[in-house]
């Protein structure tokens, strides 16, 4: 049976590029939770998604004797080089049946697609930057998948191993459920409401009638939150009002808020409705009408979220502020009779957040993993 691995272009090519999830993924009884393919195609529209405007990507697609059984795409993000000096490629949109010599084909057409664009390492998954979901998941295959956040088969990590690549990262996921008494003891409770009086933080909802103006306000503060976090590079405005905008209606107005002292806003919480509870219904992922009406109507009723953005400024990280936030958060959800609320992703080492949910006797339920080597 033999291999090809071919790059596609165009709106044609762009259909068949995602269409290979489902031949992967779909119908083989798995938690698989099919995305709308409209926005994969946003991720990957060159024209039209602001991140390719310092950034270009190709695409490739492996077929078996015709048929269509893998994918992966090569990014060269100039932000993230520009950022940090360096001369990193990546590859992300990686779906592939468990055949290790397609994996191989795969992961070599992106290397060389980056090699000869001057680059020396290659690192993903992204889809296509972290601003986006991201990583290979390693634990947690029997939970459900909540909104953009990757499920994949269990053999992805030995496929991707098998290519050469290491893995450099791990990223983790809690789940808080609302009203259990692990999401906030009641002395971690106390402590935090106590600090909180002292700290003098006050919480506010966003203004969604100044929508722009908030996401301004956050988009700063994400972006002093998580510098120097690895592998960060900040998103311009026009690629975090692109995310922003695809993310308001699902923003629950109880659970999009920021933190002041003084006045002064030195954190966020943006928690969103998970879509995929709805997505599950839709499993062709196509926005026929009767579609679009399952997700208007559907996603009212959804009582579980994401954390999708969280962060604090790096003066405030280590002042117990982190309980504080997820202490409101608690309020809130027993107030709203939320189910509870995914956080994703964490990064491994990311001490400061993993403390407090330590405290709060959380563990993590799933983990991700990001793979680097070199080109050639």
């Amino acid at each position: 049976m033999s291999l090809s691995v071919r790059s596609v272009q165009g709106r044609r090519g762009t259909a068949d590029f995602v269409d290979v999830a489902w031949r992967v993924q779909a119908g083989r009884g798995t938690a698989w939770i099919p995305p709308l393919r409209v926005m994969v195609r946003d991720a990957l529209d060159t024209r039209k998604n602001p991140f390719y405007r310092n950034a270009e990507r190709e695409l490739f697609i492996a077929e078996r004797d015709g048929v269509r059984v893998g994918r992966i795409a090569a990014i060269e993000n100039g932000n993230h080089n520009d950022y940090h000096g360096d001369r990193t490629g990546f590859f992300g949109f990686f779906e592939c049946v468990d055949d290790p010599e397609a994996a191989r084909g795969l992961v070599d057409a992106a290397r060389d697609w980056l090699a000869a664009r001057g680059l020396e390492t290659i690192r993903g998954p992204m889809n296509p930057s972290m601003h986006n979901d991201l990583g290979v998941l390693v634990d947690g295959f029997d939970l459900d998948p909540v909104l953009t956040m990757p499920w994949n088969p269990p053999y992805y990590d030995s496929l991707l191993q098998g290519t050469g690549l290491k893995g450099v990262r791990d990223l983790l996921a809690y789940f808080l459920e609302s009203g259990a008494e692990q999401t906030m003891p009641e002395r971690l409770r106390r402590l935090a409401e106590r600090q909180k009086r002292r700290s003098r933080l006050t919480f506010r909802r966003w203004d969604f009638g100044t929508f722009e103006q908030e996401a301004r306000l956050v988009h700063r503060l994400y972006c002093a939150s998580w510098e120097g976090n690895w592998g960060f590079t900040p998103p311009s405005w026009d690629e975090f009002w692109h995310l922003a905008k695809d993310l308001k209606a699902l923003l629950h107005p109880d659970f999009t808020f920021v933190g002041e002292v003084d006045g002064e806003p030195v954190g966020f919480v943006m928690i969103a409705r998970d879509l995929n509870r709805v997505l599950r219904k839709i499993p062709s992922g196509r926005l026929w009408p009767w579609n679009i009406a399952r997700l208007l109507f559907g996603v009212r009723s959804v009582r579980q979220g994401r954390f999708v953005l969280l962060g604090l400024t790096p003066e405030y990280r280590r002042r117990g502020y982190f309980s504080m936030f997820a202490a409101e958060v608690a309020r809130r959800a027993a107030a709203a009779g939320a189910e509870g609320a995914e956080a994703s992703w964490v990064l491994e080492e990311n001490e400061a957040l993993i403390a407090p949910l330590a405290a709060m006797g959380l563990e993590p339920n799933k983990r991700w993993r990001i793979y680097e080597g070199g080109v050639r």
